[in-house]
């Protein structure tokens, strides 16, 4: 189906014409030069007039680049078949702890050591890849908690935001109630059925001006389910001097998490606590959180829409180069 999204541009059709009737020229005509005689410059006059095609041909092809040029003007564009997009109606915030502790190298990943951002970011990308009907948010907090992305359905820009996420671009404190309490401002205005924030930290509160069990209280009363994810080994090894099998020593990893207030924090909000010792563990969470039921939504309909703007351009371009060449042969002045 063709259709043009500005068709009030037609209305400016008749503007050559009216300017050419307002702004006419005067008839009264002097002689520029006077001269005893014209026998001298007799060869330089035309032997005969153009024909009437080839005077018209000239404002023919004005006006037809002025037609086109209002067709693109006018945004034509070819309509497709309504599709009906499935919406599950869930909007699902993902706060992810920054601090300097996520550096810690006490995961494993494909057989070496890595650090638990790295391993955050390869199940990160799973799990919001799986989202599809959702809306999805990102918010990064550190010592600050700041807004990464707002809730969109685009899960591609998302990911790809986390992604190129670098360490300590929050601060190296740890501020979970802030990050809580900024998850609320932006889901109290959604459909209360459908708020959930899953926050996954490795630390203990300790920056930030909102404590953790308040923040859980601000998004109780506003309907939101916290599901909270503590990450980080009990130890991690570390190789000592020696080398070799015996050259690896445990360190405290994971120690400094308060996994009292994140067992809090989900239970008041009617949530579920994880914890996430490994890699695996990690992805067997978010896959958890997967199954959760979506709350059904309305079906959204979408057309996709193909501009066709360049058709026309293309047509008062090309013309425009024709009457250019004409002109350098024939003046227009007379022919007009």
């Amino acid at each position: 189906m063709l259709t043009f999204a500005w068709p009030w541009m037609f209305l400016l059709l008749p503007l050559p014409w009216l300017l050419r009737r307002l702004l006419r020229p005067s008839d009264r005509r002097e002689a520029a030069l006077r001269v005893p005689q014209l026998s001298t410059f007799e060869s330089l006059l035309p032997r005969r007039g153009p024909s009437a095609a080839v005077r018209w041909l000239p404002l023919a092809a004005l006006w037809l680049i002025w037609i086109a040029l209002l067709v693109a003007a006018a945004r034509p564009e070819r309509l497709g078949d309504t599709v009906m997009v499935p919406v599950s109606g869930r909007d699902l915030m993902l706060a992810v702890d920054l601090s300097g502790s996520m550096n810690r190298e006490d995961m494993e990943l494909n057989g070496r050591p890595a650090s638990r951002l790295e391993v955050l970011k390869l199940v990160f990308e799973d799990f919001v890849s799986r989202r599809g009907g959702d809306r999805v948010g990102l918010i990064l907090f550190g010592t600050n908690a700041y807004l990464k992305a707002p809730l969109t359905f685009d899960l591609a820009t998302v990911n790809r935001l986390m992604q190129e996420t670098p360490l300590g671009i929050a601060g190296g404190r740890t501020a979970i109630g802030d990050g809580i309490g900024l998850a609320v401002k932006h889901l109290r205005h959604r459909p209360a059925e459908n708020r959930v924030l899953v926050l996954m930290t490795d630390g203990a509160n300790n920056s930030g001006e909102l404590e953790p069990i308040k923040a859980a209280e601000l998004a109780a009363q506003a309907g939101i389910r916290i599901y909270t994810i503590g990450f980080g080994s009990d130890e991690m090894d570390r190789p000592s001097l020696f080398g070799g099998a015996f050259g690896r020593r445990g360190l405290e990893g994971g120690g400094d998490m308060d996994e009292d207030v994140l067992i809090e924090v989900a239970g008041m909000t009617g949530g579920e606590y994880f914890r996430a010792r490994h890699s695996e563990e990690l992805m067997q969470i978010y896959r958890n959180l997967n199954a959760l039921e979506p709350v059904p939504g309305p079906e959204e309909t979408f057309r996709p829409q193909r501009p066709l703007f360049v058709w026309p351009l293309s047509v008062a371009l090309f013309t425009s180069l024709m009457l250019g060449l004409l002109q350098g042969r024939r003046g227009l002045g007379g022919l007009l």
